[in-house]
């Protein structure tokens, strides 16, 4: 028996198999379903400013519904408005930095904060001994390759840097009131 065989017991003999045609494509359960989440779904990917209509284009809408949106989104903080020509969107990071944080706070204790800074901390001092560095980015992966698949450190590397993401968050979670439009910094374990 092949790994991919299905034993015949698995079917009693009485269901037939799934009709695939029946089945929602992809590209139908991305552009179906509420605009404004479709809108979200796109900002959420904005790295750099991006015109009006190529986002509505993405969320597959109407130019003056995106429009209206994201006059909406930008009132919130979502997103940062450029004003030039034409205007311009972008994802402000600051807005879902601060929303991850807002979370944390609504999910955890300030006990459980805590704890988990610690665990996350004493993670972050393990990759520091093991690379001999005190941050990821003073780490080549060149020379962290020399004693380990390149894969490994470059995956070890990656899990260190989203431990100093996830420590910052969990401080500011923990200080309770992050400074306005602040990104994370660096924290001393």
């Amino acid at each position: 028996m092949e790994v991919t065989d299905i034993p015949e017991e698995v079917y009693d003999g009485a269901e037939s198999p799934p009709d695939l045609t029946e089945l929602e494509s992809p590209e139908t359960l991305l552009k179906d379903g509420p605009i404004r989440e479709r809108l979200l779904d796109v900002i959420t990917g904005l790295r750099t400013p991006t015109k009006v209509s190529e986002i509505a284009d993405l969320a597959d809408c109407g130019t003056e519904t995106a429009r209206d949106y994201l006059a909406w989104f930008d009132e919130m903080g979502m997103v940062h408005r450029h004003d030039a020509r034409p205007v311009r969107y972008e994802r402000n990071d600051a807005y879902f930095q601060w929303r991850r944080i807002d979370r944390i706070r609504d999910e955890y204790s300030e006990q459980e904060i805590v704890d988990l800074l610690t665990d996350t901390l004493d993670e972050i001092e393990a990759y520091r001994t093991q690379f001999d560095a005190d941050d990821p980015n003073d780490v080549s992966l060149v020379d962290a390759s020399q004693d380990r698949a390149t894969e490994d450190a470059w995956e070890a590397l990656s899990e260190w840097k989203t431990l100093e993401q996830r420590a910052a968050l969990l401080d500011a979670a923990r200080r309770d009131h992050p400074a306005p439009g602040s990104t994370p910094s660096h924290i001393d374990a």
